[in-house]
């Protein structure tokens, strides 16, 4: 089995480190993962520039390979043939912080694993929740009391890739988050469907040394609605979360009732 594992807080991160550990027990693994933190770019990509890829050696001396671009632009370079490894796996993480609910459409976490779905191999992507917002960065959670432990979240992932290897459906990626706590801690695992969550950011307005006007519009932690079965309450109850997720975006329910609306007419009528 071969798994291309990518990232979006960049090829120094630690989550990517130990994800890489843990998924060589089980399968041969190449790095390739954004230069910098990207975390928040979504699905993005680059074009109308260059991308260019550097090995760099990670902080056990293994090698990995840093992009200047995005998750998604790291996936596609493999699968395009740069590095002569034809994957049958995509894995993303472990991600700095969770991506749980409404969040996911946000994150370059999740949007590396789905590029699987583009590629057509099993994608999954991979979160260590630590309670802060997805917008805050890496550097941010480094001083976190009680530390990082990606160990446990790492070996679930590493046995969870042969089952989806062997039994994922086409068109799907799985969204996993685990609680940060050391394996003993945890109370279990549990395939959950996305939550849903609200937003409380406020518009503010901020100075910089020149005078120059900006706004923060990223300031307050999001809540999230009490629903059990939910990704969110895998998480509260100290539950590894496995969520199914497809890009299957099309709303078939409302098909029928939009079908009854004159759309030929908006193009006979006037505004008037």
């Amino acid at each position: 089995m071969r798994i291309v594992l990518t990232n979006d807080d960049g090829i120094e991160a630690p989550g990517l480190l130990a994800a890489r550990r843990a998924l060589e027990r089980v399968g041969d693994v190449i790095t390739v993962a954004p230069d910098r933190n990207r975390s928040g770019v979504g699905r993005s990509i680059s074009f109308g520039r260059s991308l260019h890829v550097e090995e760099t050696e990670m902080a056990d001396g293994a090698t990995g390979y840093a992009c200047s671009g995005t998750p998604v632009d790291c996936v596609r370079l493999v699968a395009l043939g740069l590095m002569d490894f034809e994957p049958d796996v995509v894995v993303s993480g472990i991600n700095h912080g969770e991506n749980l609910g409404d969040d996911i459409t946000y994150s370059g976490t999740v949007a590396g694993a789905m590029e699987g779905i583009v590629i057509g191999v099993p994608g999954i992507a991979v979160s260590l929740s630590i309670n802060r917002p997805w917008h805050e960065t890496v550097e941010e959670d480094m001083p976190l009391e009680g530390g990082l432990h990606f160990e446990a979240a790492a070996e679930f992932t590493a046995r969870l890739v042969k089952l989806a290897y062997k039994g994922l459906p086409p068109g799907r990626i799985l969204n996993v988050n685990a609680p940060n706590l050391p394996r003993e801690k945890l109370r279990g695992a549990q395939v959950t469907r996305l939550g849903r969550r609200f937003y409380k950011d406020e518009l503010v307005e901020v100075r910089d040394e020149e005078g120059r006007v900006g706004y923060d519009i990223y300031n307050n932690p999001p809540g999230r609605h009490e629903e059990e079965g939910t990704d969110f309450s895998a998480i509260e109850n100290d539950e590894i979360s496995i969520t199914p997720v497809h890009l299957e975006l099309t709303d078939t329910r409302a098909l029928e009732e939009l079908g009854a609306w004159d759309v030929k007419g908006l193009l006979e009528d006037g505004l008037d």
